[in-house]
Protein backbone atom coordinates (compact mmCIF):
# COMPACT_ATOMS: atom_id res chain seq x y z
CA UNK A 1 0.00 0.00 0.00
CA UNK A 2 2.83 2.41 0.80
CA UNK A 3 4.28 2.70 -2.76
CA UNK A 4 0.82 3.50 -4.13
CA UNK A 5 0.20 6.21 -1.55
CA UNK A 6 3.67 7.69 -1.96
CA UNK A 7 3.34 7.82 -5.75
CA UNK A 8 -0.06 9.45 -5.38
CA UNK A 9 1.35 12.05 -2.99
CA UNK A 10 4.15 12.89 -5.41
CA UNK A 11 1.70 13.25 -8.30
CA UNK A 12 -0.52 15.55 -6.25
CA UNK A 13 2.24 17.93 -5.21
CA UNK A 14 3.84 17.87 -8.66
CA UNK A 15 0.50 18.96 -10.11
CA UNK A 16 0.20 16.11 -12.58
CA UNK A 17 -2.88 16.49 -14.80
CA UNK A 18 -5.50 13.96 -13.80
CA UNK A 19 -8.12 14.58 -16.45
CA UNK A 20 -6.11 12.75 -19.09
CA UNK A 21 -8.35 9.70 -18.89
CA UNK A 22 -6.10 7.10 -17.32
CA UNK A 23 -7.12 3.60 -18.28
CA UNK A 24 -6.35 0.17 -17.00
CA UNK A 25 -5.40 -2.84 -19.04
CA UNK A 26 -8.30 -5.14 -19.75
CA UNK A 27 -7.08 -8.71 -19.75
CA UNK A 28 -10.32 -10.55 -19.10
CA UNK A 29 -10.34 -13.85 -20.91
CA UNK A 30 -12.66 -14.11 -23.88
CA UNK A 31 -15.75 -16.13 -23.17
CA UNK A 32 -17.60 -18.37 -25.57
CA UNK A 33 -21.11 -17.13 -26.43
CA UNK A 34 -22.43 -20.54 -25.39
CA UNK A 35 -20.70 -20.50 -22.00
CA UNK A 36 -23.04 -21.60 -19.24
CA UNK A 37 -23.94 -19.48 -16.23
CA UNK A 38 -21.93 -21.86 -14.03
CA UNK A 39 -18.84 -21.42 -16.23
CA UNK A 40 -19.20 -17.63 -16.13
CA UNK A 41 -19.62 -17.67 -12.36
CA UNK A 42 -16.51 -19.82 -11.93
CA UNK A 43 -14.61 -17.44 -14.17
CA UNK A 44 -15.75 -14.41 -12.17
CA UNK A 45 -14.61 -15.98 -8.91
CA UNK A 46 -11.21 -16.96 -10.35
CA UNK A 47 -10.50 -13.66 -12.07
CA UNK A 48 -12.07 -11.06 -9.82
CA UNK A 49 -12.26 -12.31 -6.24
CA UNK A 50 -9.31 -10.10 -5.31
CA UNK A 51 -10.98 -7.09 -6.95
CA UNK A 52 -14.16 -7.71 -4.94
CA UNK A 53 -12.15 -7.89 -1.71
CA UNK A 54 -10.29 -4.65 -2.50
CA UNK A 55 -13.52 -2.82 -3.28
CA UNK A 56 -15.03 -4.08 -0.02
CA UNK A 57 -11.98 -3.04 1.96
CA UNK A 58 -11.99 0.40 0.31
CA UNK A 59 -15.49 0.99 1.67
CA UNK A 60 -15.16 -0.76 5.03
CA UNK A 61 -11.49 -0.30 6.02
CA UNK A 62 -11.63 -3.58 7.94
CA UNK A 63 -10.14 -6.87 6.78
CA UNK A 64 -12.72 -8.93 8.65
CA UNK A 65 -15.67 -6.95 7.29
CA UNK A 66 -14.17 -6.97 3.80
CA UNK A 67 -13.92 -10.76 3.88
CA UNK A 68 -17.55 -11.03 4.97
CA UNK A 69 -18.62 -8.57 2.28
CA UNK A 70 -16.70 -10.56 -0.35
CA UNK A 71 -18.56 -13.74 0.62
CA UNK A 72 -21.87 -11.88 0.64
CA UNK A 73 -21.14 -10.47 -2.82
CA UNK A 74 -20.58 -13.87 -4.38
CA UNK A 75 -23.60 -15.31 -2.59
CA UNK A 76 -25.65 -12.54 -4.14
CA UNK A 77 -24.11 -13.20 -7.55
CA UNK A 78 -24.92 -16.89 -7.12
CA UNK A 79 -28.60 -16.04 -6.67
CA UNK A 80 -28.58 -14.12 -9.93
CA UNK A 81 -26.18 -16.29 -11.91
CA UNK A 82 -28.85 -17.00 -14.53
CA UNK A 83 -28.44 -13.38 -15.65
CA UNK A 84 -24.71 -13.72 -16.28
CA UNK A 85 -24.86 -14.87 -19.93
CA UNK A 86 -26.68 -11.64 -20.78
CA UNK A 87 -24.35 -9.31 -18.87
CA UNK A 88 -22.32 -7.18 -21.28
CA UNK A 89 -19.48 -6.39 -18.85
CA UNK A 90 -19.36 -9.00 -16.05
CA UNK A 91 -16.42 -7.34 -14.30
CA UNK A 92 -18.18 -3.99 -13.93
CA UNK A 93 -21.44 -5.72 -13.02
CA UNK A 94 -19.62 -7.60 -10.26
CA UNK A 95 -17.83 -4.46 -9.07
CA UNK A 96 -21.17 -2.64 -8.78
CA UNK A 97 -22.63 -5.44 -6.68
CA UNK A 98 -19.51 -5.54 -4.48
CA UNK A 99 -19.69 -1.81 -3.87
CA UNK A 100 -23.38 -1.90 -2.96
CA UNK A 101 -22.85 -4.81 -0.59
CA UNK A 102 -19.93 -3.01 1.09
CA UNK A 103 -21.79 0.28 1.41
CA UNK A 104 -24.86 -1.47 2.85
CA UNK A 105 -22.66 -3.27 5.38
CA UNK A 106 -20.91 -0.01 6.23
CA UNK A 107 -24.27 1.64 6.97
CA UNK A 108 -25.35 -1.29 9.13
CA UNK A 109 -22.17 -1.16 11.18
CA UNK A 110 -22.14 2.65 11.09
CA UNK A 111 -18.48 2.80 10.10
CA UNK A 112 -17.86 6.46 9.32
CA UNK A 113 -14.69 8.57 9.53
CA UNK A 114 -14.41 10.18 12.95
CA UNK A 115 -12.59 13.21 11.61
CA UNK A 116 -13.26 15.80 8.94
CA UNK A 117 -11.02 17.97 6.81
CA UNK A 118 -12.56 20.91 8.64
CA UNK A 119 -11.36 19.65 12.02
CA UNK A 120 -8.52 21.70 13.57
CA UNK A 121 -6.28 18.65 13.70
CA UNK A 122 -6.67 18.25 9.94
CA UNK A 123 -5.94 21.88 9.13
CA UNK A 124 -2.54 20.80 7.92
CA UNK A 125 -0.10 17.94 7.99
CA UNK A 126 2.81 18.12 10.38
CA UNK A 127 6.04 18.94 8.54
CA UNK A 128 8.56 16.17 8.53
CA UNK A 129 11.60 17.01 10.66
CA UNK A 130 15.13 16.94 9.28
CA UNK A 131 15.88 13.92 11.40
CA UNK A 132 12.89 12.11 9.94
CA UNK A 133 13.89 13.09 6.42
CA UNK A 134 17.14 11.26 6.99
CA UNK A 135 15.20 8.07 7.58
CA UNK A 136 13.36 7.21 4.37
CA UNK A 137 11.47 4.37 5.98
CA UNK A 138 10.00 6.55 8.73
CA UNK A 139 9.23 9.33 6.25
CA UNK A 140 7.38 6.90 4.00
CA UNK A 141 5.31 5.49 6.84
CA UNK A 142 4.44 8.97 8.10
CA UNK A 143 3.38 10.12 4.63
CA UNK A 144 1.26 7.01 4.17
CA UNK A 145 -0.45 7.56 7.51
CA UNK A 146 -1.09 11.23 6.73
CA UNK A 147 -2.50 10.46 3.29
CA UNK A 148 -4.73 7.66 4.56
CA UNK A 149 -6.08 9.97 7.27
CA UNK A 150 -6.78 12.76 4.81
CA UNK A 151 -8.48 10.44 2.33
CA UNK A 152 -10.66 8.99 5.09
CA UNK A 153 -11.73 12.52 6.04
CA UNK A 154 -12.89 13.44 2.53
CA UNK A 155 -16.65 13.68 1.92
CA UNK A 156 -17.94 10.27 0.73
CA UNK A 157 -18.84 11.52 -2.75
CA UNK A 158 -15.19 12.55 -3.24
CA UNK A 159 -13.53 9.78 -1.26
CA UNK A 160 -15.29 6.88 -2.98
CA UNK A 161 -14.35 7.66 -6.61
CA UNK A 162 -10.81 8.63 -5.57
CA UNK A 163 -10.28 5.27 -3.85
CA UNK A 164 -11.68 3.27 -6.75
CA UNK A 165 -9.77 5.28 -9.38
CA UNK A 166 -6.42 5.69 -7.63
CA UNK A 167 -6.08 2.89 -5.11
CA UNK A 168 -8.08 0.22 -6.93
CA UNK A 169 -6.84 1.44 -10.35
CA UNK A 170 -10.24 1.33 -12.03
CA UNK A 171 -10.81 3.19 -15.27
CA UNK A 172 -13.06 6.29 -15.26
CA UNK A 173 -15.81 4.28 -16.95
CA UNK A 174 -15.55 1.50 -14.34
CA UNK A 175 -15.65 4.00 -11.48
CA UNK A 176 -18.73 5.66 -12.96
CA UNK A 177 -20.50 2.34 -13.50
CA UNK A 178 -19.65 1.09 -10.02
CA UNK A 179 -20.93 4.21 -8.28
CA UNK A 180 -23.90 4.78 -10.58
CA UNK A 181 -22.73 8.19 -11.82
CA UNK A 182 -21.65 9.43 -15.23
CA UNK A 183 -18.02 9.46 -16.29
CA UNK A 184 -17.76 13.26 -16.28
CA UNK A 185 -18.92 13.33 -12.66
CA UNK A 186 -16.38 10.66 -11.74
CA UNK A 187 -13.54 12.66 -13.30
CA UNK A 188 -14.72 15.89 -11.67
CA UNK A 189 -14.98 14.36 -8.20
CA UNK A 190 -11.54 12.76 -8.42
CA UNK A 191 -10.09 16.08 -9.57
CA UNK A 192 -11.67 17.92 -6.63
CA UNK A 193 -10.51 15.25 -4.17
CA UNK A 194 -6.94 15.46 -5.43
CA UNK A 195 -6.94 19.24 -5.25
CA UNK A 196 -7.96 19.07 -1.58
CA UNK A 197 -5.31 16.45 -0.81
CA UNK A 198 -2.67 18.41 -2.70
CA UNK A 199 -3.32 21.50 -0.59
CA UNK A 200 -3.12 19.47 2.62
CA UNK A 201 0.03 17.58 1.65
CA UNK A 202 2.14 20.46 0.35
CA UNK A 203 3.35 21.66 3.78
CA UNK A 204 4.80 18.23 4.62
CA UNK A 205 6.52 17.72 1.27
CA UNK A 206 8.17 21.09 0.91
Amino acid sequence: MTPVFMNEARRLVAGEAILSGATTDRKDAERSPIASADDLLDSLVREHSHLVYRIAYAALRSHHDAEDATQETFLRVLRYKSRLPGVEDPKTWLARIAWRVAVDRSKRTKRTPESSLDDPENAGVEPVSRETQADEGICGRQMTTNLERLIAALPPKLREPLILWTIEEMSPAEVAATLGINEAAARSRVFRARQILKAKLQPSMG
